[in-house]
């Protein structure tokens, strides 16, 4: 029996972790993967305060030896459902382990909707970016991509547009879904070129490193190379939320409709991280959910049980 499990091993469940041992509680950190979610995919984080510089496994490896540190608990397991038993909730995996506990955290992340590319894989980190914010600066005066052309997108091509020598937006569709505001912001601007109703059909290398997009127009079949430093892939985010429905409501989306509480429908019941419904999804955003969800728990121990 557990007081505190955390169903994901990401910046925000490994938080949660490390606030729920700092209170004494006895914790269990549940991770499918790997430890350290989406950030892993960064090379430099130089966004995060109080370090000038770090990778994101850097970072999550620190996280983890810290929550170890203190006494933490980890499985490499998928858990598949959480059952609601009143005083206690049991978390069941796929590989058929059931675990109990007081309260469950869950802190499921997302996953980046990828191209389906061949080499895409291997390029994140590496050519290929998902954060204009976490990873515009490596690309200062150099030409990059965004493929997509929702809010989103458009968002990441304003931030990149301040700081590329161009940018090139490229949408399969043949007009942009993004609001009309951010259209008239983004395009006034010099460095800004589009490419509408094409798709991306491969990734280009020169020896090991990422040069470029070719694109194939969808209506004429026509095919044509851009050649750039980077590309910014805003074509959404996946969460994997449907197995704990009856727990927490969704919302239209699939994200736990939770706010900076981290409270759910269920008592016992948190939710932290990229998973829940956020208008910002930053390192900085994960780990203080992860404080808040776990304080949070706590305190639903301590005097609500």
């Amino acid at each position: 029996m557990y007081d505190m499990i955390v169903v994901g091993g990401g910046p925000a469940g490994m938080t949660t972790a490390l606030y729920g041992r700092r209170n004494g509680k006895t914790v269990l950190v549940i991770e499918k993967n790997g430890f350290g979610g989406q950030i892993t995919h960064s090379p430099r984080v130089e966004n995060y305060p109080g370090t000038l510089s770090m990778s994101g496994n850097e970072f999550a490896d620190s996280l983890l030896d810290q929550i170890l540190a203190q006494g933490a608990e980890i499985e490499f397991e998928n858990v598949i459902r959480v059952r609601d038993q009143g005083r206690t909730k049991l978390v069941q995996t796929e590989e058929g382990s059931s675990f109990e506990a007081y309260t469950v955290v869950l802190a499921t992340g997302v996953k980046h909707r990828m191209l389906g590319l061949e080499g895409e894989k291997d390029l994140v980190g590496d050519g290929i970016s998902f954060c204009a914010v976490c990873d515009g600066d490596f690309y200062e005066n150099q030409t990059v991509c965004v493929a997509g052309g929702g809010n989103s997108a458009l968002q990441e091509a304003i931030l990149l547009s301040e700081k590329c020598k161009k940018v090139i937006l490229v949408q399969d569709l043949p007009y942009f879904t993004g609001e009309e505001s951010l259209q008239k912001v983004l395009f006034a601007r010099p460095n800004v070129e589009s490419r509408t109703g094409v798709k991306i059909c491969a990734l280009l290398k020169k020896g090991e490193l990422f040069s470029g997009l070719e694109i194939e127009d969808k209506e004429s079949g026509e095919k044509e190379e851009i050649s750039c430093d980077g590309l910014f892939v805003a074509i959404g985010l996946i969460p994997d939320n449907k197995s704990f429905a009856g727990l927490a409501d969704l919302d239209v989306k699939g994200y736990f409709d939770s706010d900076e509480h981290c409270l759910t429908k269920t008592p016992g019941i948190f939710t932290a991280g990229d998973c829940r419904r956020k208008s910002v999804r930053q390192l900085t955003t994960a780990v203080a959910d992860g404080a808040c969800a776990a304080l949070a728990a706590c305190h639903y121990i301590s005097f609500d049980l």
